[in-house]
């Protein structure tokens, strides 16, 4: 009998790790061409001159109107809902009732009773399971990520961003950008059409994420792109998308907190058993038969300094108990390269051991990557995300470190690759583990992110 619910698949299989672990899907999809000129100069033109990136498929977009939207929203989030009104954006995090994180995203306020959380999908399930749960008066318009979508999407979304980003919004404005304050939104002229815009800066200069009716697609990104000629702007594609988060600092996917656990059995049953959930994977050395040390607290992941307690939320409890206890510390590591040149070089020729490959410039070959860190032996934390990146000419990766281990400059040893040969993914050939030694480095690893991040 197919199992029609995540519960009853985990039950069907005997564990969410087994499941998990041997799930057949790779890396979260980025469904755009993967390169519009070469990667190594889409990441360069990031960081020096502007960059153009595609976020209209990805994504999964939930329209939640109705009088209990600020309601529903401020049960669920960890942040602070206090200053909620038209026109800006927000942080959304969101954790179970023992206060391990389940997802985040962002909110686009659209009008005091009418938002957009925008996101992977797991978002949009939380959302909208707690609403049905909870009997709030809201309605939703789901516009599931292009790989769930058997139509088209109801909207584009672009950024720009880069040093020379602004620069090319105002030549497209016509005038002066006035009036936009970091994560608040408006409205610029673009190519005849009035677009609502947030203002951010990923590369840690100002930028906005521009979105509309996906009639305007092809209007809109041409005026673009045509506007950034002779201003250093590229087109970003999928292989340079991947690999932004880890500069920026962003720790892309942990993994959801609602695999066990008796206060999510029922979220568990509602979700489908072929759904985003049921399909996630695990891959890397860190190894657990328990899928609660998969689990992370928002204080693990960074967030500790936007937990609000103005507010009642799920998980409000555990977090109070958590404060003030000992935590991940979310850093970069950079990969010996010595390392790095002998996982490449184990690729060639007839004989020795080959370790597993990495594909370039991102190689996470799971939807959450997990991969152990030591030191001295003894396990200090988890890599996640490998990426080369042109702009400091290295293999990185986020971590999430022990304070023992968290200081700025302190050697550690990365095991790369899966025990046993691997496992049954589809992503994974046959190999072996091997060891890559690593310096831990500041988050974000790039000084004008870090410094500059909120402008």
């Amino acid at each position: 009998m197919t199992a029609t619910s995540l519960e009853a698949k985990i039950a069907a299989i005997g564990s969410p790790v087994d499941m998990l672990r041997n799930a057949p899907s790779g890396p979260y999809q980025f469904p755009i061409k993967a390169e519009f000129s070469n990667w190594r100069d889409e990441q360069a033109a990031w960081r020096n001159g502007a960059v153009l990136f595609d976020q209209s498929f990805h994504m999964t977009d939930l329209y939640v109107r109705g009088k209990d939207t600020r309601r529903l929203i401020t049960d669920l989030a960890i942040n602070s809902m206090a200053n909620w009104r038209r026109d800006i954006a927000k942080q959304f995090v969101h954790c179970n009732e023992d206060g391990y994180y389940t997802g985040d995203a962002i909110i686009f306020i659209l009008e005091e009773d009418q938002v957009n959380i925008v996101n992977k999908p797991n978002n949009a399930n939380w959302v909208m399971h707690h609403a049905e749960k909870g009997g709030y008066d809201v309605d939703f318009d789901l516009d599931s990520r292009a790989l769930d979508n058997t139509g088209r999407r109801k909207g584009y979304r672009f950024e720009v961003q880069g040093p020379n980003g602004w620069a090319i919004l105002e030549k497209l404005n016509g005038g002066p950008i006035e009036g936009f304050k970091f994560f608040g939104m408006g409205e610029i002229n673009l190519a005849g059409r009035k677009v609502r815009a947030l203002r951010h800066g990923m590369a840690g200069a100002a930028g906005l994420e521009l979105f509309g009716p996906f009639e305007d697609y092809d209007r809109i990104r041409d005026a673009i792109l045509e506007a950034g000629e002779g201003m250093g702007l590229l087109a970003a594609g999928s292989k340079t998308y991947s690999t932004v988060a880890h500069e920026s600092g962003w720790y892309p996917s942990p993994l959801p907190a609602v695999f066990s656990g008796d206060s999510t059995k029922a979220y568990r049953e509602w979700l489908p058993a072929d759904g985003f959930e049921g399909n996630m994977s695990l891959g890397g050395s860190f190894v657990s038969d328990k899928v609660e040390d998969y689990y992370l607290t928002p204080y693990d992941i960074g967030y500790g300094h936007i937990v609000k307690f103005d507010h009642d939320f799920i998980g409000r409890s555990a977090l109070e108990a958590m404060q003030g206890a000992p935590h991940k510390h979310k850093r970069t590591l950079r990969w010996s390269k010595d390392d790095v040149v002998r996982v490449f070089a184990s690729q060639l020729g007839d004989e020795g051991e080959r370790y597993k490959f990495m594909d370039m410039p991102a190689s996470h070959y799971a939807t959450c990557p997990y991969d152990e860190v030591r030191v001295n032996g003894q396990t200090v934390g988890v890599s996640h995300y490998p990426v080369y990146t042109s702009n400091v000419r290295s293999w990185i990766s986020l971590a999430l470190l022990d304070e023992s281990a968290a200081e700025v400059g302190t050697e550690v040893e990365l095991t790369w690759g899966e025990p046993d040969g691997g496992s049954r993914k589809p992503s994974v050939e046959r190999h072996s583990q091997t060891t890559i030694r690593c310096v831990v480095e500041d988050c974000p690893i790039s000084v004008t992110a870090r410094e500059e991040y909120k402008v």
